[in-house]
């Protein structure tokens, strides 16, 4: 095991034959798309809210999307597998090197590979990116990180150590707007369920479940907003 580089507090980034992991004391933080493998079945892949939100039939032959939020890549992993090419862009280099690794992993896994196929990871702030997309994408996602998710005390407590890295974002506003200037056919914001719309922009529509709401902005065939 070789430690990699000291991060916030004794958080560290350490490296062994499972894969890099972000460790504090008896917390592990990996990024691990095997634990999807269910999830992503074509029997259940149609039943997860996020897919239902981002409706891809309805986007035609080959949709595009940019996860501009993308963190460990679990989101975008769904909308691969749904069809979508995906763009994961993430700001933290740390994160990244996680996101990194999980995808070098996961690619070496039967049945996650062809979803990997259609990943991109892009490191960067999404501010600085979006307005650089070479052609407007069918969908851009947003996960501005909330901090009341009802998670069991171990999931907290690696949210937690997950925040060491990512803090919640401090530029929704500007994110939401950046997102709209880049022309996609709808954005989607995954939100607390019962948490404001990010920067009061109502949806056209919302998919709600027990503890997270995606809030779909149905932008015009021209893109500009309403």
């Amino acid at each position: 095991m070789s430690d990699l580089e000291l991060v916030e507090g004794n958080a560290k980034l350490v490296e062994d034959e499972r894969g890099l992991s972000l460790v504090e004391g008896d917390l592990v933080l990996r990024g691990d798309f095997t634990r999807l493998l269910n999830r992503i079945r074509p029997a259940n892949l149609g039943r997860e809210l996020l897919v239902k939100a981002a409706k891809p039939r309805s986007l035609g032959p080959d949709p595009v999307a940019v996860d501009a939020t993308a963190g460990l890549g679990e989101d975008a992993l769904l909308l691969a597998a749904a069809g979508f090419s995906v763009r994961l862009v993430e700001r933290n280099p740390q994160v990244a090197a996680l996101l990194r690794d999980a995808l070098r992993r996961g690619q070496e896994n039967p049945r996650l590979a062809p979803a990997i196929a259609r990943m991109e990871l892009v490191e960067g702030d999404s501010l600085e990116v979006l307005p650089r997309l070479d052609a407007p994408p069918d969908l851009i996602l947003l996960d501005p990180m909330f901090p009341a998710r009802r998670k069991s005390a171990a999931s907290k407590k690696k949210m937690q150590l997950f925040q060491h890295l990512e803090c919640p974002c401090d530029v929704e506003e500007a994110l939401l707007h950046a997102a709209i200037a880049a022309r996609p056919r709808k954005v989607i914001v995954k939100r607390p369920v019962r948490g404001p719309h990010l920067a009061g922009v109502k949806p056209a529509y919302a998919i709600t479940g027990k503890t997270v709401r995606y809030d779909c902005i149905v932008l015009p065939r021209d893109g500009r907003g309403q």
